[in-house]
């Protein structure tokens, strides 16, 4: 490994994973991709970020950054050739985060949340749609890196069951995901990598 190089400790089908490397592919930003199993999580990431999650990302000066947004917002920092750091809606992002993201847990995994009545979770997730589907009525795209930060959430709603997705009337949400899945990008970032194995 290059030592100039940022090291990132991913697992690919992790949403808060692909958001990450979303931003970094665009910035045009070169790694080491240190592919991991969750359950199977290596000492050195975990040395670097005890919580242990993805993505993790080692700053070749050793700075650990172990939140996807703020691995986002650093790799825009770096190098933003359509200025969308500026342009990106951290309120929206913010809104997929800490509500979105706990209903759409308990619409996937509701036997995660024994204790808790998880059947009007799909309906909560029908409304966040209908509120993106309202934005793209007036824009292709929700603006700077808005898209990347949100679109693997939705992928991952919409993958829990596909005929539900596409029978709802948000035409112009299913388009953007559709365009996003079809994305050269997209495609580059999830490419498969064999898993890292420390020395």
């Amino acid at each position: 490994m290059s030592s100039d190089r940022p090291i990132l400790y991913s697992f690919r089908r992790c949403p808060y994973a692909m958001r990450a490397r979303l931003a970094l592919h665009y910035a045009g930003i070169k790694l080491e991709h240190r592919e991991i199993i969750l359950r199977d999580k290596p000492q050195a990431m975990l040395d670097a970020s005890p919580k242990g999650t993805v993505p993790v990302l080692i700053l070749p000066d050793a700075t650990v950054i172990d939140e996807s947004l703020d691995i986002m917002k650093w790799a825009g920092a770096q190098n933003d050739p359509q200025n969308w750091l500026q342009a990106t809606d951290f309120a929206l992002i913010t809104h997929n985060d800490t509500i979105f993201k706990p209903q759409l847990d308990r619409y996937k995994y509701p036997t995660r949340y024994p204790d808790e009545d998880c059947s009007g979770a799909r309906d909560s997730c029908e409304n966040y749609f209908a509120l993106l589907n309202d934005k793209l009525n007036a824009a292709s795209q929700l603006g700077g890196l808005t898209d990347y930060a949100i679109f693997p959430f939705i992928r991952q709603c919409a993958n829990v069951d596909k005929d539900w997705f596409t029978a709802l009337p948000y035409k112009a949400l299913q388009n953007w995901l559709d365009a996003h899945l079809y994305s050269a990008i997209f495609q580059d970032i999830m490419k498969k990598h064999l898993l890292w194995q420390a020395d």
